[in-house]
């Protein structure tokens, strides 16, 4: 544990990585029209929404995570760096959402009882740039709740994330509600967060379809699933 908080997420020296450090120092102190101008121009110059995502928001938010666990900055200032993030994100949601979609629909959330939700939001924001219907749910879904939007919309992907150990058994309640309540109509499901990352095996255990560590893979993996519907 030691040596994988005294190690930085902001090690790449080409342009996104420098980048990424100067928006790390924004949102640290909160600067939302400083981080802003930071990716606006980015994206301007011609950085890919899928750059920004991984090569700074991704790595910025674990190396905010990282202090975090070193006690170098306390839950105010965590908070305060996601919010700014999110903001900046909403920001680039016209490029995100420039086409209308077509696929089926793929629903990301993060269960109840976890707020963490700028993850499966980044992952909600890939589906939907690689061809699916995209919903994104926010988080602390009530299970209840998330099962009729299931039902609702008639999604064929469910995405799942959960920070916290304690939570996931709130994910296998959910992904067996999911089954016996819908049936041969059940989503697939993608189970991701922190909660699984300690554990490769963890979610077959709790009867999910999948599991990937980090946006990126989520989205390849959706990709390959999309293909062969």
């Amino acid at each position: 544990m030691t040596d994988e908080i005294d190690t930085t997420f902001l090690d790449q020296d080409d342009a996104l990585g420098q980048l990424a450090r100067r928006y790390l120092a924004a949102v640290l102190t909160g600067d939302r029209r400083g981080a802003s101008r930071l990716i606006l121009e980015a994206a301007e110059q011609g950085s890919s929404i899928r750059q920004l995502y991984l090569q700074v928001f991704q790595p910025v938010q674990w190396e905010v995570g990282r202090l975090w666990q070193r006690g170098d900055i306390n839950v105010a200032q965590e908070h305060l760096c996601t919010a700014v993030t999110q903001l900046v994100m909403s920001q680039l949601y016209p490029l995100v959402f420039s086409c209308s979609p077509s696929g089926p629909v793929a629903i990301s959330t993060s269960v109840q009882g976890n707020l963490h939700q700028l993850g499966p939001s980044m992952v909600a924001d890939f589906w939907e740039m690689d061809g699916w219907d995209s919903r994104f749910l926010g988080g602390d879904t009530p299970n209840d709740d998330l099962l009729t939007m299931l039902k609702r919309t008639g999604a064929r992907l469910l995405g799942v994330s959960a920070a916290l150990p304690n939570q996931v058994e709130q994910v296998a309640d959910l992904v067996g509600a999911v089954r016996s309540g819908l049936g041969t109509a059940a989503p697939t499901i993608l189970v991701g967060g922190r909660a699984f990352n300690g554990d490769p095996m963890l979610w077959r255990r709790i009867g999910a379809d999948a599991y990937q560590e980090h946006a990126a893979a989520a989205s390849e993996w959706a990709m390959e699933l999309l293909k062969a519907s």
